[in-house]
């Protein structure tokens, strides 16, 4: 289990308060669904994601980044109970959707790539580390029902 120091989550609650959130998420669900296509497979009723340009504009990709990003901000408020916190949310992907845990990796680097993107010089080698400390503690907790 991973633990976040006080220091730590006042840097994550920060790169929250300077992205926006909904737009962060489905950018980030778009740029995992392009760069590694056969992650494509687990949202066929989202459909038509046959095209890089298809998925950008596709609302319902957009949504579920959006949902899924909030929800990952959301759970810094239970930073003492990831596992908990996310115990039905990893029983979900891993026995009804099947998702290969390893997605929920491939997507926070994408988020913290985003996040560099748009906090520019303010995401500072700390602040990433942070950020992805945090990240790391959360796929860990989702990917806690394939143990």
């Amino acid at each position: 289990m991973v633990h976040l120091s006080a220091d730590e989550c006042k840097d994550v609650s920060a790169v929250f308060s300077k992205v926006n959130v909904d737009q962060l998420g489905g950018e980030s669900l778009a740029s995992l669904l392009i760069v590694y296509p056969w992650t494509r497979r687990h949202f066929k009723t989202f459909g038509n994601l046959s095209s890089t340009d298809a998925i950008l504009h596709n609302a319902k990709v957009q949504a579920h980044g959006a949902k899924v990003l909030g929800a990952v901000r959301d759970a810094l408020k239970h930073v003492a109970n990831l596992g908990g916190h996310f115990a039905h949310l990893s029983d979900l992907h891993c026995q009804q959707l099947f998702v290969d845990p390893a997605n929920f990796k491939l997507f926070a680097g994408i988020v913290s790539i985003r996040v560099g993107q748009t906090m520019r010089q303010a995401y500072t080698p700390h602040v990433q580390a942070s950020f992805e400390k945090f990240l790391d503690a959360v796929t860990d907790a989702l990917a806690k029902g394939y143990h």
